[in-house]
């Protein structure tokens, strides 16, 4: 969804009249914890981690989601963070309700050509999680382009950064005051 979010936002900037140069306009705060967390749940998601100190994967999960959402809670005023934040709330109270791991359903694994056992990168497959409209029950078929599984809270976080883009390529430099 996020990979998805990045090129919609940038293509609706430019149709809604915008330009890319905008986006050298947008602050965000707080930046470097939203990478540190990100980048954190792509340790933590690696064979390195995952595989060997499974143990460690449900708190490293839920501490770096939490590092994002903070992140982006700094910047709720930001247009299209605050549906960045929904989703990512919706993502983490999944998260949380299964033990540090998001489901996903076994049905939208095996559409996706997923695995269906063990741990898919941040989704275990569980047809009867907590919170089950909460967890990965959408998928991206197999032989589609990046084919996976998501949930709604993904797909929050998708339209909501497609909007940040897309606002930020609309602004308008501030005009420059009229000579006296």
């Amino acid at each position: 969804m996020f990979v998805l979010a990045v090129p919609i936002g940038i293509l609706v900037g430019f149709l809604l009249g915008g330009r890319i140069d905008g986006l050298g306009r947008l602050r965000i705060r707080w930046a470097g914890l939203a990478v540190a967390g990100l980048l954190g749940q792509v340790l933590v998601f690696s064979d390195a981690v995952a595989l060997r100190a499974a143990d460690l994967v449900p708190p490293l999960y839920v501490t770096s989601t939490v590092a994002v959402l903070v992140a982006v809670l700094v910047n709720i005023r930001v247009p299209g963070m605050a549906l960045v934040a929904l989703g990512a709330v919706l993502n983490l109270a999944a998260i949380l309700a299964n033990g540090g791991y998001m489901p996903a359903d076994p049905g939208a694994l095996a559409l996706a050509g997923l695995e269906t056992t063990g741990v898919h990168l941040n989704s275990v497959a569980d047809a009867e999680p907590a919170l089950k409209p909460l967890t990965d029950i959408y998928a991206l078929p197999a032989g589609t382009p990046l084919a996976n599984v998501f949930s709604v809270g993904d797909v929050l976080l998708g339209i909501g950064i497609a909007w940040v883009i897309a606002a930020a390529m609309r602004r308008r430099r501030s005009a420059a005051p009229e000579p006296a």
